[in-house]
């Protein structure tokens, strides 16, 4: 079977935005609640507490977004819910009142595609919430209800609210304000396939899943896609797997999978001794113990090896998200560290993935706190911020970086250097991730790497060329890219 994939994937480069955290409106619209007491925007987040972000606070920052060279962005759920991160659905049809509503999303959507900025929704499809309207049937009229087949429901009566006695239903990870579907119920099958058709319908590019692993039901995922791809052939479907993903990802089911198995290693080698465990240890992707170049280089060539080469040029690549510590308290401040796992995904095959505000520096501890506020601007990290626009400008500009053969040319000690390549384009990136400088000596072979390279475009490392041998210099701590 030919596996295929969206082609405007392999070119992206993707924005997380959650959107209650991003941007409150300037301009004056028309709002649910007009003298809201929102939680202070630069206050530490607390697990209930809304800050008052909203699609046209997004739609006001669209040219910040495209400024910083993004074409892609990914929201964190944005249907109707009571909580602030959205992950409880009340109501799949209507984007939350607090956002905007489907108005303000239907603005925001033709103000990105004008800009030629993608729009992918996140799918929450295992579980709906207490909220929601069927299970609050099942909650008002217990076996008289026409839905109880729609959930997993174990015995009356029911209790939501309360630890004392047994819920009598299933909830995801045992919280009972998540009611999981009955997959296996045909009617709930549809219920979602008509939901992610009416959304593609509506203009979105695709669909991140949540937790899709839990979704048992045989054939549940081909026929997403199936359905997805009949209305949008260039559709994108990423599923939120931490680990091998496989068994998802043999060309019938998802595009790609947040890859994690890059996230951990590429901190681990960065960032080295410098993680912070306390911020690492409850999460399962493992950006620690540290890593040395060798290691790292055995770790990206096995997940290379691990899916077909056109699913690789789809994965969403990422450093942190709404669900890890940021990577600035990760790395306990280490400006280095930051710069030198940004070059990293920035180069990788994959559409690499920037969570909001990581591009200024924003700090966050393990969610709650990894949802703060987007800063102001006087308070931006600028080094980190031109970091990361050079960075994306780059990958846009160098076929190579987005769709070119990946080869580890050289993996010594903290030094790691490896080539992407496309035609005749070859570019080099080398990477030192020790505190003193070191040389790497690389054998040229002209059947791999036709180009010489011989121009550094990013850093300040210094080449020497001596017939058949390029000599790389780099200063501790440092990463260059050389075409």
């Amino acid at each position: 079977m030919q596996i295929q994939t969206p082609d405007w994937v392999k070119n992206a480069v993707f924005y997380q935005i959650f959107p209650d955290r991003f941007a409150r409106a300037k301009q004056r619209h028309r709002k649910l609640l007009k003298s809201m007491r929102w939680e202070d925007w630069d206050a530490t987040p607390t697990l209930q507490g809304y800050k008052g972000g909203d699609l046209w606070g997004i739609i006001e920052k669209l040219d910040y977004i495209q400024d910083l060279g993004v074409n892609a962005i990914y929201f964190t759920p944005i249907f109707q819910s009571a909580s602030n991160h959205r992950y409880h659905t009340h109501d799949y049809y209507q984007v939350d009142p607090m956002l905007g509503g489907n108005e303000a999303f239907r603005e925001l959507l033709e103000a990105a595609h004008e800009r030629d900025i993608k729009v992918v929704l996140d799918g929450v499809f295992n579980h709906s919430s207490r909220g929601f309207f069927f299970f609050h049937d099942v909650l008002e009229n217990g076996d008289h209800s026409p839905w109880i087949d729609w959930f997993r429901i174990h015995q009356f009566p029911l209790h939501p609210y309360t630890g004392e006695f047994p819920a009598g239903y299933e909830g995801w990870d045992n919280n009972r304000a998540l009611p999981v579907f009955n997959h296996d119920n045909p009617e709930v099958r549809e219920y979602i396939m008509e939901i992610a058709e009416y959304w593609i319908k509506f203009g979105i590019d695709g669909w991140r899943l949540d937790v899709p692993f839990e979704v048992k039901t045989p054939g549940f995922w081909q026929e997403f896609r199936d359905r997805v791809k009949a209305l949008n052939p260039e559709a994108y479907i990423v599923g939120e797997v931490w680990g091998d993903s496989r068994q998802w990802l043999d060309g019938t089911q998802f595009d790609g999978v947040m890859n994690y198995l890059f996230a951990g290693p590429t901190i681990a080698f960065a960032a080295g001794d410098r993680v912070v465990l306390d911020q690492v240890q409850s999460r399962d992707y493992q950006p620690y113990p540290p890593m040395f170049a060798g290691e790292y280089a055995q770790k990206m060539q096995d997940l290379l090896k691990l899916y077909p080469w056109e699913i690789q040029l789809t994965q969403l690549n990422l450093l942190a998200s709404h669900d890890t510590a940021r990577l600035m308290t990760i790395a306990g401040g280490d400006r280095p560290s930051i710069e030198l796992c940004t070059l990293l995904l920035m180069t990788f095959p994959g559409a690499p993935s920037i969570y909001y505000g990581d591009e200024v520096g924003l700090p966050g501890a393990i969610d709650p706190d990894s949802r703060r506020g987007f800063p102001l601007e006087s308070n931006w990290d600028y080094k980190i911020y031109e970091c990361h626009r050079q960075l994306v400008k780059l990958r846009h500009a160098y076929p190579a970086l987005r769709t070119g053969d990946y080869k580890v040319l050289y993996a010594e000690g903290t030094t790691y250097v490896f080539a992407r390549t496309l035609d005749d384009q070859t570019v080099i990136i080398a990477v030192n991730v020790g505190t003193v400088a070191v040389k790497a000596a690389i054998h040229w072979n002209k059947t791999e790497l036709k180009t010489h390279p011989n121009r550094i475009v990013y850093g300040n490392a210094e080449l020497i060329w001596n017939e058949q041998e390029l000599e790389i210099d780099l200063p501790e701590r440092s990463g260059s890219i050389v075409i």
